[in-house]
């Protein structure tokens, strides 16, 4: 009969003590924390968002004719795909004179999608669509619109995308035009909005 080989254990560790063991020196061992009393006196100091001046409650005073309203690449693809004039039917949608704004994101987004969007990139280089350009780092169109309308509240968004309208839905007093039925059409548009 042979000799049974011993296995040798691994990751064996020796048990290590902790800082708070009795068995360690005085000067070795770690003091037990102190909990400080918080002064129920002292004013307690929370910061608040500031409410935009432009807001009457879900009033947004800012929005009237000239309407500028901040285009998103699928608007422009789905309004081809119903065969719609984008500043003709936003005119006809809101009886009043629209400026369609393009962000430097969403131009460089129709711009990757190539070939099959030149037509697309075709209305969005037309004179009438105000450019407007970015600052920040990255080309991703929905933080931009999602962004530039938190800073600015005189934009109405048009898109058709879920998410960003989710998005944009938490955001007070901003509309946001869709496609619905061949036409344009106004989600949170109060009825006195253009009125003199």
């Amino acid at each position: 009969m042979g000799k049974q080989k011993k296995t040798r254990k691994h990751a064996t560790m020796k048990q290590m003590l902790s800082l708070r063991d009795q068995r360690l020196k005085e000067k070795d061992r770690l003091k037990p924390k102190k909990k400080e009393k918080k002064d129920l006196s002292a004013l307690k100091e929370r910061e608040f968002p500031q409410h935009p001046s432009c807001l009457f409650f879900q009033y947004n005073t800012q929005l009237g004719p000239p309407y500028h309203i901040l285009v998103d690449t699928n608007f422009i693809k789905f309004s081809i795909k119903a065969k719609l004039d984008l500043v003709q039917s936003m005119m006809d949608c809101l009886y009043a004179k629209c400026i369609p704004c393009i962000t430097d994101c969403v131009m460089a987004e129709i711009e990757k999608l190539g070939q099959k969007y030149r037509v697309a990139l075709r209305i969005a280089k037309d004179p009438r669509f105000e450019r407007l350009p970015c600052t920040h780092k990255g080309t991703y169109a929905d933080d931009c619109l999602v962004q530039r309308v938190t800073q600015h509240k005189c934009y109405i968004v048009a898109t058709v995308d879920r998410d960003l309208k989710r998005r944009i839905r938490k955001i007070p007093g901003v509309p946001i035009m869709y496609i619905s039925n061949h036409r344009y059409n106004i989600e949170r548009m109060p009825d006195d909005y253009g009125a003199p």
